[in-house]
């Protein structure tokens, strides 16, 4: 449930706008001074911010701009004030939206659903979760390059790591010396393939308990290697 703090020192307008925005499945919260509306506004979690424009304490305009320093909440400003001016500094300290009073409730919530959706798709857009794999104690953080071992970061060179990463994405899929060379060093089998043999060594080090053992990656004599799920 979005949550907004209506900031309006008019108090039957706040408890209307309060009304028609918890009809429609908001949360509301009320503050009728401006020292105390910018006091939550920066220190709660808000999902939108209804701001007027003449409050005692702090006015709407100082409220707005220090919100903007610290935060990207949607802002829809009210005013009584029908001036351009007022309106075009509004906009310009960074509110969203400027709506004249009188007004149709219907229309202030239907402004308020349209920012918000806005925010939510903008927010969606920018945050993109890391790719990780996770197998049996194992978590390889693809985006971040990380590695953990029962909860342990273990550090990786970045072949190791390509490495590690390649396997753990072909499960139970054995693969030559010479096609992991080519895989991760990018080469045809010429060179030295034994760099393979040395890293796999590394890697197992790193995330078997018990080297003479491996429960991850496991030796096929005669062929290469495989990561068992």
């Amino acid at each position: 449930m979005s949550k907004v703090l209506i900031i309006e020192d008019e108090e039957a307008i706040a408890e209307l706008e309060k009304d028609y925005l918890e009809l429609s499945g908001f949360e509301v919260e009320i503050e009728n001074n401006g020292e105390t509306g910018l006091n939550r506004a920066l220190k709660e979690d808000f999902d939108m911010f209804i701001l007027d424009l003449m409050l005692p304490g702090v006015d709407g305009f100082e409220i707005c701009k220090r919100i903007r320093e610290v935060k990207n909440t949607p802002v829809l400003m009210v005013s009584a004030k029908k001036d351009d001016i007022d309106k075009i500094r509004g906009l310009g300290l960074g509110a969203d939206d400027y709506i004249t009073k009188p007004f149709s409730p219907s229309e202030l919530v239907a402004r308020v659903k349209a920012h918000l959706a806005r925010y939510e798709r903008l927010i969606g857009s920018n945050v993109q979760e890391n790719d990780i794999i996770e197998i049996r104690g194992i978590k390889i953080d693809k985006t971040a390059r990380r590695v953990w071992v029962n909860d342990e970061e273990k550090p990786f060179t970045t072949k190791e790591f390509d490495l590690l990463v390649f396997l753990a994405q072909n499960p139970n899929h054995v693969f030559t010396k010479e096609e992991l060379f080519k895989e991760i060093w990018d080469m045809e089998s010429i060179g030295d393939i034994a760099t393979v043999t040395v890293h796999i060594k590394k890697i197992r080090e790193k995330i078997e308990m018990n080297t003479a053992k491996p429960q991850y990656i496991e030796t096929i004599w005669g062929v290469g290697y495989r990561f068992k799920l």
